[in-house]
């Protein structure tokens, strides 16, 4: 097992290389120049930017909309985050930077919806210091899964280390005497977590992985384990009643079938920072700056 710090740089290098074989299509590599202006950038011209690079283009049902601020607006700077924590608002504030491109909600449902978050300080109070500070927050979700291959799934790919053992897009083949246990202290010594949740028999063998980052839903994740039949599925998050029962059933039967949810967060942070890493790429005179938001929930 490498040491952790070389473990980071090498997935820094990944990740990188990763970035700039996407950044290096023709299409891509002269967006830039088609929407810079000498007085800078807006945020619409920004967010035009990489949705041209989208195969498809402009999606019509789509969650990646602008939760505050005006397409209008001059970027200053920007960060990149999963979540536009308070934590990463504030950190933007010091920044100087009015654009926080993120990954996921910033109002706590999927398509934030706030209708019923009116009388809710804690909404809010979000909502008024984004608006006080004049920052601008898009979601990136659907347009940045599109691009081909899936820069979530390939970074973090690149973090684990797992790239020479890709079979498809999400299906890996390591030593078949790797084991349950094994295969978890690796995953939490690649991200940096303290703890996982799993389900399955630390002793079992771990040949065939099956990764879904995210939030993919119980049916999703069932579909996929009985379509590759892999002897543990690696995901972001879990509903505790769907996956995590189909796969204790599983091993109740006699099965070898283990399941480690390594959090929503650690599975797609690489993300942002490849989102960081194009923007960097794509625009000059902007600054920059991937801020983690962190874990949600911690282990008592």
């Amino acid at each position: 097992m490498a040491p952790k710090n070389n473990t980071r740089r090498k997935f820094v290098t990944d990740i990188t290389l990763t970035a700039a074989a996407i950044m290096a299509a023709p299409a891509i590599s002269k967006a830039s120049t088609l929407f810079k202006t000498d007085e800078g950038y807006t945020v619409g011209q920004v967010m035009d930017m990489f949705i041209k690079t989208v195969p498809g283009g402009v999606l019509d049902n789509t969650v990646d909309t602008l939760k505050s601020g005006s397409r209008d607006l001059k970027v200053t700077g920007i960060v990149t985050a999963m979540f536009p924590t308070f934590k990463v608002i504030k950190k933007a504030i010091s920044l100087g930077a009015n654009f926080i491109v993120c990954h996921e909600p910033t109002f706590y449902n999927h398509t934030d919806d706030v209708s019923w978050l009116q009388e809710d300080d804690i909404y809010q109070t979000k909502a008024n210091l984004l608006k006080d500070n004049n920052i601008a927050v898009w979601r990136n979700h659907d347009y940045i899964h599109r691009l081909v291959p899936d820069p979530i799934t390939t970074s973090l790919i690149a973090q684990l280390d797992w790239k020479q053992y890709q079979q498809t897009s999400n299906t890996f083949l390591i030593n078949p005497n790797l084991t349950l246990a094994q295969l978890i202290k690796n995953i939490k010594e690649k991200l940096g977590l303290d703890k996982v949740r799993f389900v399955g028999d630390l002793t079992q063998s771990c040949s065939s992985i099956l990764l879904m980052p995210g939030a993919a839903g119980g049916k999703s994740q069932i579909t996929a384990i009985e379509h590759f039949k892999p002897d543990v599925l690696v995901c972001g998050e879990i509903s505790e009643w769907e996956t995590a029962e189909y796969v204790r059933d599983a091993v109740g039967e006699g099965k070898v079938l283990g399941l480690i949810v390594i959090g929503h967060i650690a599975s797609e942070e690489a993300g942002s920072e490849f989102m960081m890493n194009w923007l960097r790429q794509h625009l000059s005179g902007i600054k920059v700056t991937h801020v983690p938001s962190g874990f949600s929930l911690s282990f008592a």
